[in-house]
């Protein structure tokens, strides 16, 4: 029986010109290529350029994965933006990026959830489209979370860059097997001091920094993302075997490995981008799924499982077929 689906018809990615290498760090920090390297899997990251906000990333992103769609701008009418770095405390960068592509109609908002933030608006925007209420969304991951880093703390620094990724979605009828298929997205908010910015507007008046205790994060992603994944394969009666290509949150390879052993996935089917650009937080899953559908490693009718964990604390995990 066919019921109304969302199906991902293109992707698109931007990543700013200037990169970042651990060697560079080394000159800013107490660290070194090979403490970056062996802690995180990470050899370099992308920095907006000054004059670059997160509605320009998103933008760029959201053209590419139009022109990958075949999409015209015209047909979008719905447009989600998981950021933790908005251009303004308000309006939504969504609405930014929908000016910018000339859209004047639909709707355009954020999610924050950081690095979970492309699971959530996935959701979101699959939800809508499922119900109805729109037939063609832009979901994108945007962030220039380097502006939110303290250079002078090893421990987070280094672990993070600025990017932005895309997908189009559009409704059409399919079956409970194709398109987007099931998600599983949860928080926590007695977590929410492993991981946080010490600033906002109506505790401190400041942007603030990021703060994490790495090794109760780390402890915490691995069982929380395993159990999510476990959660979407029981709800859709499919098994790991089931899976063609694991795209995960690029944080740290160690999560990606420590996640992948305990569900006992294939490596090889594992994607990482993580060294290339480190962790974009809500930009790091379209950008990695853009990068395996763009060199053909990701093929049309493939099964994709996805997780991410981010701050709050918050994780999912989603599975779709593309």
């Amino acid at each position: 029986m066919t019921q109304r689906t969302s199906f991902i018809r293109g992707s698109g990615a931007y990543l700013p010109s200037r990169i970042l290498t651990n060697d560079d760090l080394s000159r800013m920090v107490d660290t070194s290529d090979e403490w970056i390297r062996e802690r995180t899997g990470i050899h370099q990251r992308h920095i907006a350029a000054d004059d670059e906000v997160t509605s320009d990333l998103a933008t760029a992103s959201a053209r590419d994965a139009l022109d990958n769609a075949g999409i015209d701008t015209g047909d979008v009418d719905l447009i989600v933006v998981a950021t933790t770095t908005p251009d303004q405390t308000f309006p939504a960068t969504a609405t930014s990026v929908q000016a910018k592509l000339g859209i004047h109609g639909g709707a355009a908002f954020d999610v924050q959830a950081v690095c979970s933030g492309f699971l959530f608006a996935l959701a979101t925007a699959d939800s809508m489209l499922r119900q109805g209420l729109f037939n063609t969304a832009l979901v994108i991951g945007a962030e220039t979370f380097t502006r939110i880093l303290d250079w002078s703390d090893r421990g987070t620094c280094v672990l993070f860059g600025d990017g932005s990724g895309a997908v189009v979605l559009q409704a059409a009828q399919g079956n409970s097997d194709e398109g987007i298929i099931a998600h599983h997205i949860r928080t926590d908010g007695t977590k929410k001091d492993l991981l946080y910015v010490d600033g906002g507007v109506s505790s401190t008046g400041t942007i603030g920094h990021v703060r994490m205790q790495g090794n109760q994060v780390f402890k915490h992603a691995v069982t929380n993302i395993s159990s999510a994944i476990q959660q979407v394969l029981d709800d859709t009666d499919h098994s790991v075997e089931d899976i063609d290509w694991f795209v995960p949150h690029q944080a740290n390879q160690r999560i990606l490995n420590g996640v992948a052993r305990k569900m006992g996935l294939d490596e090889e089917k594992v994607v990482s981008t993580v060294a290339k650009h480190g962790n974009t937080s809500a930009a790091s899953i379209p950008l990695a799924l853009h990068t395996a559908i763009s060199d053909g490693r990701i093929k049309s009718g493939d099964l994709v499982l996805s997780e991410a964990m981010g701050g709050g604390f918050s994780w999912g995990a989603s599975l779709f077929r593309l």
